[in-house]
């Protein structure tokens, strides 16, 4: 008997030939992916930077107000604002809030880094509570400032009259120089002591954004430099000088820049602490141009004044960095 051997048909293998996906092939290739992803923060940018920025500087070539469209007039809000003294009041008032609370921000913010940069109890915890002013909304802070430096329920004009500071600076030349009367300290009623508050309130809100950021540049320095200069006899003030400032340079650009553009800039808290009075004593460019473009209604001018801002903050930005540069050289 013969054994009969049957061998099974193998099926052929068909090969196929690849799918053309074009979707595919365009999210391989790197320059058309990075198009891509790039494309939804774009098109934020588009919507909500760059069409009211070219809104704005029609609104300001135009007579437009508010409910009608109005026609292109040219340059004429930008010369009839320079005539005017409330605006160049604004502009003293603008160049003057940020140089001064800028100024006082860098300082107190410095020495802050310098100080939680040490070793002490809480230190944490500390370092937290640091952040409160700057954490908390403009708006509801400023509410807390407004009430604190009323001129009927203030604070510190209590202390000053239960004290009986108040009426004995009212009686002497100098309370007499400074607007000190029985009642205390004028906050809000008078301009240049409003001046002198919101300026206060935007360095008590702003020094912690100096201090965390300066602090964590600090904790970055290593600290064998400071100990080789410290046995080379190098001061305490020689190794802030010749260590900490260089290496922290680039840190305190960026921090001092982007501080300078929000104070230049600032609106909420002037908006609610005096709304530009009194008698627009305290005015910024911003809330000048919120009062003219929205509560008067003169959309043109209101935007004529905002693009003011843009010159101003381009040189001061351009001469910061400049310096730092040099600095850090």
């Amino acid at each position: 008997m013969s054994a009969r051997t049957e061998t099974a048909a193998t099926p052929a293998v068909v090969i196929s030939a690849p799918r053309h996906r074009p979707w595919s092939d365009l999210f391989e290739r790197e320059g058309t992916l990075g198009y891509i992803l790039m494309a939804p923060a774009l098109l934020i940018l588009i919507i909500f930077l760059a069409y009211p920025f070219v809104l704005g500087i029609w609104f300001s070539l135009s007579s437009a107000k508010i409910g009608v469209p109005g026609a292109f007039i040219g340059l004429a809000h930008f010369a009839e604002q320079l005539q005017t003294s409330i605006f160049q009041q604004v502009i003293k008032n603008t160049v003057l809030y940020t140089s001064v609370a800028t100024v006082f921000k860098l300082v107190l913010g410095m020495a802050l880094a310098l100080l939680m940069n040490q070793i002490f109890p809480f230190k944490n915890l500390i370092r937290a509570g640091l952040l409160l002013p700057w954490i908390i909304p403009t708006a509801l802070s400023t509410l807390a400032w407004l009430w604190m430096l009323d001129n009927s329920f203030s604070i510190v004009n209590w202390f000053l009259r239960e004290t009986g500071l108040a009426g004995a600076l009212a009686q002497s030349d100098f309370g007499r120089a400074i607007k000190i009367n029985i009642r205390g300290i004028p906050w809000l009623g008078d301009g240049t002591w409003a001046m002198i508050a919101i300026i206060w309130v935007n360095v008590w809100r702003g020094t912690p954004f100096y201090a965390i950021s300066l602090l964590a540049g600090l904790q970055t320095i290593p600290q064998d430099l400071y100990e080789a200069a410290a046995i080379d006899g190098a001061s305490g003030w020689e190794r802030f000088r010749y260590i900490t400032l260089p290496l922290i340079m680039p840190v305190l650009t960026v921090v001092v820049l982007l501080s300078v553009i929000w104070t230049f800039a600032d609106f909420q808290l002037v908006q609610v602490l005096t709304r530009g009075g009194p008698t627009n004593a305290t005015h910024l460019f911003a809330t000048y141009a919120y009062q003219v473009g929205m509560t008067v209604g003169d959309l043109g001018a209101g935007a004529a004044i905002s693009l003011f801002m843009f010159p101003f903050l381009l040189v001061m930005v351009v001469v910061l960095l400049v310096w730092m540069r040099k600095e850090t050289e």
